[in-house]
């Protein structure tokens, strides 16, 4: 695992600006949904794929994988904001939010690619319940942003 420094940190951070538009509510059973995608971006969900476009909703067990040419934009219920770049693989191990109370957990593996992070409720609430992985070794959030970058990870 590489953490990467700011000329990045600063260009994956303000590609999550446009990600802050609230849209409608998620249905909810939802996780969070994609805001932004280019190229190649594909949902992986029950040992099915599907497109991975603007306005596709993520549950808490689905995968996210970009390819070559792809990026993805990702709010979660919690505000959390995700950037994925090219080539990455994220799976949402697991997510639960309430609304009320802003309690819950989530647990994401990046296992290639950048993944860059402005952290939602649950990481302000509650900050032990946010746990971010790699091939390699485990974050716990006690920040408001930052970036994985994994190399060399399979999928």
């Amino acid at each position: 695992m590489t953490l990467i420094k700011l000329p990045s940190v600063a260009a994956m951070l303000l590609a999550l600006a446009p990600l802050s538009v609230h849209a409608a509510p998620l249905p909810d059973d939802a996780a969070g949904i994609i805001k932004t995608a280019k190229g190649s971006v594909t949902i992986e969900r029950a040992g099915r794929k599907s497109a991975g476009g603007p306005g596709a909703i993520l549950m808490a067990s689905d995968r996210v994988v970009t390819g070559a040419d792809g990026s993805a934009g990702i709010t979660l219920r919690d505000e959390t904001r995700m950037a994925l770049g090219p080539n990455t693989s994220l799976s949402m191990e697991h997510f639960a939010f309430n609304t009320t109370t802003h309690e819950g957990r989530l647990d994401v593996t990046v296992r290639r690619g950048t993944l860059a992070v402005v952290s939602g409720k649950l990481a302000k609430q509650s900050p032990n319940t946010v746990k971010f992985s790699t091939p390699s070794s485990v974050l716990g959030v006690r920040g408001t942003e930052f970036v994985i970058d994994v190399e060399g990870g399979s999928e």
